[in-house]
């Protein structure tokens, strides 16, 4: 899978609230808005994540490769939950805001120092959410 460009997806905000580097890794606390509807699009992370919903509810979605359908919900994260992403070319995923309401998420990333946030990838086949860009 050859990723593509990291693109913003339209009703995605994202505010970067801080970042440091020190000794080759990069620390950046990020906000992220999604308005209802929307989603980060099918992406992995080169570096750690963590984070918490502080609004909304996200429904978090698996590339599942040896699924009929080609995705799975793997969580559904309301107000106040933790999340954590997996990491590398092995764990992609898409976070989508079912809700009616906005989805606000804090989110800290621990990257290689100059590595993106997120690295968009093609949606899996056969899964009903085909979203390719990524926040």
């Amino acid at each position: 899978m050859v990723p593509v460009a990291v693109v913003r997806q339209p009703g995605v905000k994202v505010q970067m609230l801080s970042k440091n580097t020190t000794g080759g890794t990069d620390y950046i606390v990020t906000r992220i808005t999604m308005a209802p509807g929307t989603s980060t699009g099918w992406h992995y992370h080169p570096g750690e994540v963590f984070g918490y919903i502080a609004e909304g509810t996200m429904t978090h979605y698996a590339a599942v490769a040896d699924s009929a359908e080609g995705c799975a919900v793997d969580g559904v994260y309301p107000p106040g939950a933790p999340i954590k992403e997996g990491t590398g070319p092995g764990c992609i995923h898409l976070g989508r805001n079912e809700g009616t309401v906005s989805l606000v998420m804090e989110i800290v990333y621990i990257n290689p120092a100059g590595a993106p946030l997120a690295v968009a990838v093609p949606g899996p086949a056969n899964c009903r959410f085909s979203d390719s860009a990524v926040t």
